[in-house]
């Protein structure tokens, strides 16, 4: 079954496992699989991996065997790695400022916020988070105290080179967006694929 598995920086399995991850390279377990306690796993859909991302190194894997299944994750008795294997960190902070910038209008954000989702330009991050905050701290509507909040936690991001804002602005972007996965889904898989394209 074909899904994407987001790998540490360090390229090794975690949990104490310790092997090498590498393409084409096949990692098998002795267990029954069961999500979350044992098992290989992996995301059918590639948001839904973001989620459990251990780090920024991106692969398209199949995993194999008994296989567990829940909603946004499967995990199996073997997982081999298909493609990818690139650091996409640059990437995921594109994607969270995207999220920020599709639910921007429900908070009314002005020109110079628009300006640094769309260009995560450095010289205006702080000005753009004192905005953001203060609107996300003072609004008592969900939707517009969400929305302002997606766009603080991707700055946010952005300064700690960290997932964690990452995932906080897409979660803060799905509380106030009718779609929520689907298109943000199909724009996050096109972006991560043209990366992966152009450098494999």
């Amino acid at each position: 079954m074909k899904a994407w598995y987001f790998a540490h920086e360090s390229n090794k399995l975690q949990y104490g496992d310790g092997r090498g991850i590498k393409i084409g390279e096949t990692h098998t377990i002795d267990c029954i699989p069961q999500c979350c306690k044992q098992g290989l796993h992996g995301s059918l859909k590639l948001i839904d991996a973001l989620f459990y991302a251990k780090g920024p190194i991106i692969y398209r894997v199949d995993i194999k065997g008994k296989i567990d299944k829940e909603q946004d994750k499967i995990c199996g008795q073997s997982r081999t790695y298909l493609y990818g294997g690139i650091n996409v960190k640059k990437e995921l902070h594109e994607f969270a400022r995207l999220c920020a910038l599709k639910v921007a209008p429900l908070w009314g954000a002005p020109e110079i916020v628009i300006r640094y989702l769309k260009t995560g330009d450095s010289k205006l991050r702080f000005t753009v988070l004192d905005i953001a905050w203060k609107v996300a701290w003072n609004s008592s509507l969900k939707t517009v105290k969400f929305a302002a909040k997606a766009t603080a936690m991707a700055i946010m991001s952005d300064v700690s080179n960290s997932l964690d804002g990452i995932i906080e602005a897409l979660d803060s972007a799905w509380c106030v967006t009718e779609d929520r996965k689907t298109t943000l889904d199909r724009k996050f898989t096109q972006l991560i694929n043209k990366e992966i394209r152009s450098r494999t």
